[in-house]
């Protein structure tokens, strides 16, 4: 059965690519200008699944997502790890020695910093999205810039490659996740994902984590975030090995509720 699914950027971008190599055929793309309009499409049932990254090998998490899982009432139902391979791409009949600009968006020139250190005289431009980079040279026909993106958005915006994997490292991977409306417990290696709060005082966090930690359950991150509004006070986001069907996890989040922790 064809589903719809939900990524933010153009026809090419590396969520999509993501999208595709969980659904496979099955995947019909619907391409969105934010991470925010991902949520809210899943929310709002416009799509069956949505795709958004959530941490990168290189350059660690991408904050604005947990921000928006806080926000959003929608459940994780899946991952995927992709290799992110960067290329410079250019409409055909521009050389190398004619870029004086360089298109991407800010995490993929990050990525691939040592490259750009390297070039002189090219100005670099943030964009929103690397395939959307590769849609705008194409469109408005630049020949004194190329885009970073991926092989994809070169095939599919008909553009050529100037130099390919320019990443920093060679083990350059993205974290995706796929986000649903509907509740689907894994049967396969599950993994849980939850947000919590605890009291500010000594020893909270600690006896939070400690329910984990009496149980052998093996914890996979953690990552805090300010609480908006509250100075100095944090969220935790955790994901840890098992599903909350599990009794043992279950008895976890219970223990973790006894804790005063408010999830």
């Amino acid at each position: 059965m064809k589903v719809k699914v939900a990524f933010q950027g153009e026809r090419g971008a590396f969520s999509e690519q993501a999208g595709y190599a969980f659904f496979g055929d099955r995947m019909i793309p619907i391409a969105l200008h934010s991470f925010e309009e991902v949520f809210k499409s899943v929310k709002k049932g416009d799509v069956d699944y949505g795709v958004i990254p959530i941490e990168n090998s290189l350059y660690g998490s991408i904050h604005q997502n947990y921000d928006l899982l806080q926000r959003h009432n929608v459940y994780i139902v899946g991952e995927v790890k992709l290799r992110i391979k960067h290329y410079l791409l250019a409409n055909y009949g521009v050389r190398m020695s004619d870029v004086k600009k360089i298109y991407s968006h800010p995490q993929a020139l990050a990525q691939c910093e040592d490259f750009l250190k390297k070039l002189k005289g090219v100005e670099i431009i943030p964009t929103y999205d690397t395939a959307g980079s590769a849609k705008m040279i194409k469109e408005k026909k630049i020949l004194d810039g190329a885009a970073i993106a991926g092989k994809q958005a070169g095939k599919y915006y008909g553009l050529k490659t100037l130099k390919s994997g320019i990443e920093n490292h060679e083990k350059n991977f993205t974290r995706f996740l796929i986000l649903s409306k509907r509740k689907i417990i894994a049967r396969k290696n599950p993994k849980t994902s939850i947000i919590f709060t605890t009291k500010n005082i000594p020893g909270a966090l600690f006896s939070a984590l400690g329910v984990f930690a009496y149980r052998y359950i093996n914890l996979l991150k953690i990552e805090s975030r300010p609480i908006i509004g509250q100075p100095w006070r944090y969220m935790f986001y955790l994901d840890f090995e098992g599903s909350i069907e599990d009794e043992i996890c279950a008895d976890a989040i219970s223990e973790l509720k006894k804790n005063d922790a408010v999830l």
